[in-house]
């Protein structure tokens, strides 16, 4: 029950019960033996601090739930929590400036992240809007040609459609890496974990990427060269693991050094299979290593026009990211200016069968 009263009433009813008491101890005091009159004394001090106690207590905590009110859409519960455990407790001001600069530091860290996400979904809509509009633009501009002029030769006519439709293609390659990195965000997709040779992934993705390799004279190589007739078994998701393992040789092909090498190794780590994927290239410097996985991230211009050029959507490392850590590992950087780079990821060996 809350007593809706104003700081004068309260201040006319602390004087009349202190009043009283003082009355009352006054007018017993002389007929009180010594001994009786020092009791009657404390405990007329001791009622009088219970009742100012109790009243400043009413008075303040009054105030503070008109406030909780007014601040109810923020922490409701947290403010009940905080009022409970201030009553009847010391330094009740302190524990509530404490909880209530707590409360504001945490809200302030709140508003921090949230403008940092909106930095990054305006970059984002920004970057998608620019990539979207490259491959539409360059279709639009061969469809155009060919409708508007009715002179073209059909060797012309053939090398614009098939601009066209490299376009389009890419387009709808960026299209289906959006859907599936908004997919492995929501953690909607299911990674189909099952045993499987790594070695012989391996060497089918170097058949598929061979003519990309050649055309930059790029070698593409499995360290250690030879491995037991068994090769390595790992429990992934062999469909996303391929294409993390093209998305990671393909981008050391673009960024690796031309006339240069490629190597995949893979290593026995405990219960683990450790995979690194190294080029000879420029490297990375240590400020981008964190951030090469963003999506659209790109440390410079110039990567931006060559991954352009070969048909690169920007997503394939955000993918990657988001494929590893579904398989609850993380891709690690190795990389300084002039060293090449290295990509690395660890997949779990299937268990040791028992025979009994």
């Amino acid at each position: 029950m809350r007593l809706n009263l104003s700081s004068r009433t309260i201040a006319i009813i602390l004087s009349l019960l202190v009043a009283t008491a003082l009355g009352i101890l006054a007018w017993l005091g002389p007929s009180l033996p010594l001994q009786q009159g020092a009791l009657a004394a404390g405990i007329t001090i001791a009622a009088c601090f219970l009742l100012l106690y109790l009243m400043f207590e009413a008075l303040i905590f009054q105030e503070i739930n008109n406030i909780y009110e007014g601040l109810e859409h923020i922490k409701r519960k947290e403010f009940r929590r905080m009022s409970n455990k201030f009553l009847f407790r010391p330094e009740p001001l302190k524990r509530m400036r404490d909880e209530i600069l707590d409360m504001a530091q945490r809200k302030q860290q709140e508003i921090d992240e949230l403008k940092r996400l909106q930095v990054l979904r305006r970059e984002f809509l920004a970057d998608v809007s620019h990539e979207l509009k490259t491959p539409i633009f360059a279709a639009q501009g061969f469809v155009h040609t060919i409708l508007e002029d009715d002179d073209i030769d059909e060797f012309t006519r053939k090398r614009f459609l098939q601009k066209a439709a490299s376009s389009l293609d890419a387009l709808d390659t960026l299209v289906q890496d959006l859907v599936s990195i908004s997919q492995l965000e929501k953690g909607v997709v299911r990674m189909r974990r099952q045993n499987f040779d790594l070695v012989q992934l391996v060497h089918d993705i170097f058949e598929q990427l061979e003519l990309k390799a050649a055309r930059r004279h790029v070698q593409l190589a499995l360290s250690p060269p030879d491995f037991p007739a068994g090769g390595l078994h790992v429990i992934a998701d062999r469909n996303r693991i391929r294409q993390v393992l093209i998305n990671l040789i393909d981008n050391a092909i673009k960024y690796g050094r031309e006339n240069g090498h490629v190597t995949v190794a893979l290593s026995e780590s405990g219960k683990s299979i450790r995979v690194s994927v190294q080029d000879d290239g420029e490297g990375i410097p240590k400020q981008h290593h964190n951030r090469i996985f963003e999506r659209f991230y790109r440390i410079d211009k110039s990567r931006t026009r060559e991954s352009r050029e070969a048909g690169g959507s920007g997503l394939g490392l955000a993918i990657s990211k988001h494929i590893v850590e579904a398989h609850k590992s993380s891709i690690r950087v190795q990389s300084e200016p002039g060293q090449g780079t290295a990509l690395e990821f660890k997949l779990p060996k299937p268990r040791a069968r028992v025979n009994l």
